[in-house]
């Protein structure tokens, strides 16, 4: 702790805080989902965009259709990746965006930038799965970055709510903050916090396919498979990216 003298040279100054707190490998994601959206808004034209939509979205018809044309099955290598890239219009990015800027930030803080980025898609791939599983026979697409996004909130859940550890450091001995342990599938569960958080996000997304009985009509057209694929997919792969936990000195 500094001391004042009398002209006040000896005052603390206050820490610097960075401008943007969002870390470089989520803003970059961010930036690719804008980049990808603008390209296809405002320099394809509606016969290059429907292409460009043919390509790049997950179509689970697809994989039916290979049966009888093998070539028809390679966008199934990239597409479910790549659908994550694209979105419907403003309404759809600015949602993703914004609920990826929430959760990318501590799993990038935590992991960071590759291991986000694998869970990312890891999740949009699960999502994807989860997807085709229920619309083999209709002609539909995927597109959106909600399932990746699904995956990092499931990944967060296992330790942004569990408590803080403190350790002492072994030459000053002062307490310094080691961090969040990850938490089991049943520690996360038995977090108040985590666990009604998950339990709503679960419940909301299943709920989605009943809303047309309540709405009427064919209701919201809502991807809930992939937001439930990426989101379990998500608790279960961020093991693999965990290191040594911390341990707090007794």
């Amino acid at each position: 702790m500094s001391e004042q003298d009398g002209d006040g040279q000896g005052e603390a100054q206050p820490a610097h805080e960075p401008a943007i707190l969002i870390p470089g490998g989520a803003l970059a994601l961010i930036g690719l989902l804008v980049a990808v959206f603008l390209a296809e808004t405002l320099v394809l034209n509606q016969e290059a965009r429907l292409w460009f939509l043919n390509l790049f979205a997950f179509m689970p018809l697809r994989i039916l259709a290979a049966g009888e044309n093998l070539a028809l099955a390679w966008p199934l290598v990239w597409t479910p990746f790549t659908h994550a890239l694209l979105h419907a219009g403003w309404e759809h990015l600015l949602v993703n965006v914004a609920w990826l800027a929430a959760f990318a930030t501590p799993v990038t803080r935590r992991y960071g930038t590759w291991p986000m980025l694998i869970l990312f898609f890891a999740s949009a791939a699960a999502g994807a799965a989860a997807f085709a599983i229920t619309n083999f026979m209709t002609v539909t697409y995927l597109i959106g970055a909600s399932g990746g996004v699904a995956g990092l909130t499931g990944a967060a859940m296992r330790f942004i709510f569990q408590p803080i550890i403190v350790g002492q450091d072994p030459e000053t001995g002062e307490r310094v903050i080691l961090g969040r342990r990850l938490a089991s599938l049943s520690e996360m569960m038995r977090n108040p916090r985590s666990r009604v958080f998950t339990l709503f996000w679960l419940l909301i997304n299943a709920a989605v396919p009943f809303l047309p009985l309540v709405l009427g009509g064919e209701g919201v057209q809502i991807a809930w498979q992939a937001h439930l694929g990426g989101f379990i997919a998500g608790v279960l792969l961020v093991p693999l990216f965990e290191r040594a936990p911390p341990t707090a000195d007794q």
